[in-house]
């Protein structure tokens, strides 16, 4: 029923600034949803008596609700459209945002959790899939922007649930939030949806093209992943421990301590409005090794010096490093596998995201806070030394000419350029100054349909 209502509300073919708009609507609004949730755990927490073993508990079924959709959304995009898929998933966040505050105990926590969870999965791949379609179709980078939309909703759902736990309950905020959510998707919804006009009309300009493309390549896939999820690591180790770690390392006020996780969001939201420039300007793999060294750099910075100032310098340092990786991955992962790899990467990269505050927990245990924080350095590096084994020995710059954007796409160790094309209203990638041993992987390109 859902599906048959978006469809006869859609715009056919919407326009491409009408269309951006409404992806940056969702990737914004997706911020929103979980950050407002993520400014309610005390008080959820505390209505549902959780202490930390159970409120752990609690937020792994989040995160594994959310893994075991991205797959199936990765799918849903290539059975029902892109644009519909991502539709559907963001009315389906809005709608689930209000779970949590309907748990009166652990048991119920834990269900409604999954199911938010899930349905932030689908929209995180929805929304990536989507976005990778749509800086086809602009003919330039248009991801790192998208994800600053997401930054930002974070950072605005976070301060009003802030000011919010002072006023209302948990139910009455976040029962606003669902119905804030579902009336923007009343509005982006339709528009979404439209936009899988574009792939069909791609289709019958270009017949057998995604059917001829062959077998995707996983491996790459998977390596693209890895580098997304040494990146996540770090912002979920920040995110869970930074604050803490200026609290009992540096002896920082609760205000400061929060101060350093909202410079590392403000960062990274900055170098992501500045995402598409820097490609321009130097390259995917100047960007994302020179942003992995530069985010190694501001963590050991972090966690070695006595100064307060400067270790919240150090905040800043890794969110201007880490703030381009991840949408250059996946729009890397969307380029070679079209919804299904944006699927897989994001999949693999998550577990990054997932499995990072354990992780520092367990070593801070043992350790020392300080020396698993620097572990966010040694990540990473690995995440640079990753992207070199990818892309090769040499990239070519990025470059805008009247026919298209021409965007390095490399594996292994030969680069291969794809010119994205007009055909029709759609973007065909077009494999140019292919080297030997690169024919396996020119097959793989996809025809990038917007929707």
């Amino acid at each position: 029923m859902l599906r048959s209502v978006l469809t006869r509300a859609s715009t056919p073919d919407p326009s491409p600034s009408r269309l951006r708009a409404a992806v940056a609507v969702l990737f914004a609004l997706d911020g929103f949803v979980f950050g407002s949730w993520a400014a309610r755990v005390p008080d959820v927490s505390a209505a549902t008596g959780a202490g930390h073993t159970a409120l752990g508990v609690a937020l792994l079924c989040l995160s594994l609700g959310a893994l075991a959709c991205m797959q199936l959304t990765g799918a849903l995009c290539a059975r029902l459209g892109t644009g519909l898929t991502a539709a559907v998933a963001g009315i389906a966040a809005s709608a689930c945002a209000v779970l949590p505050g309907f748990a009166t105990g652990i048991p119920s926590l834990c269900a409604g959790l999954l199911v938010f969870g899930a349905a932030t999965g689908a929209v995180n791949v929805a929304a990536n899939s989507v976005g990778v379609q749509v800086e086809a179709r602009a003919g330039r980078p248009l991801l790192s922007g998208l994800h600053a939309a997401f930054s930002a909703g974070g950072l605005l759902g976070a301060l009003l649930g802030g000011v919010a736990s002072a006023l209302v309950g948990v139910l009455p905020h976040l029962l606003a939030v669902t119905v804030l959510g579902l009336a923007v998707m009343a509005w982006a919804g339709p528009l979404l949806a439209g936009a899988d006009a574009v792939t069909r009309a791609a289709e019958q300009v270009a017949p057998g093209t995604a059917a001829d493309a062959g077998p995707r390549p996983t491996a790459v896939l998977v390596v693209l992943g890895a580098v997304a999820g040494a990146t996540a690591y770090g912002e979920g180790a920040l995110s869970d421990w930074g604050g803490l770690h200026l609290r009992e390392q540096l002896h920082a006020g609760p205000a400061l301590a929060a101060a350093g996780y909202a410079g590392f969001s403000s960062a990274m939201a900055v170098g992501r409005l500045a995402g598409g420039r820097l490609v321009g300007a130097l390259g995917e793999r100047r960007l994302l090794v020179g942003g992995a060294l530069v985010a190694a750099v501001g963590a050991l910075t972090a966690v070695l010096t006595t100064s307060l100032p400067v270790a919240l310098a150090g905040f800043v340092l890794v969110g201007l490093g880490l703030a381009n990786v991840f949408p250059l991955v996946i729009a890397r992962a969307g380029v070679l596998g079209g919804p299904s790899g944006v699927a897989l990467a994001t999949t693999v990269g998550y577990t990054g995201l997932l499995g990072g505050p354990p992780v520092i927990g367990f070593l801070a245990e043992h350790a020392g806070l300080p020396t698993a924080l620097g572990t966010v350095a040694l990540m990473a590096v690995l995440a640079a030394v990753l992207v070199l084994g990818i892309e090769g020995p040499a990239l070519r710059r990025p470059s805008l000419p009247r026919a298209g954007w021409a965007q390095p796409v490399l594996f292994g160790r030969w680069p291969v350029a794809v010119v994205l094309r007009p055909v029709g209203d759609a973007l065909q990638p077009t494999a140019t100054r292919v080297r030997r041993g690169t024919g396996s992987y020119v097959r793989d390109l996809r025809l990038l349909e917007v929707g």
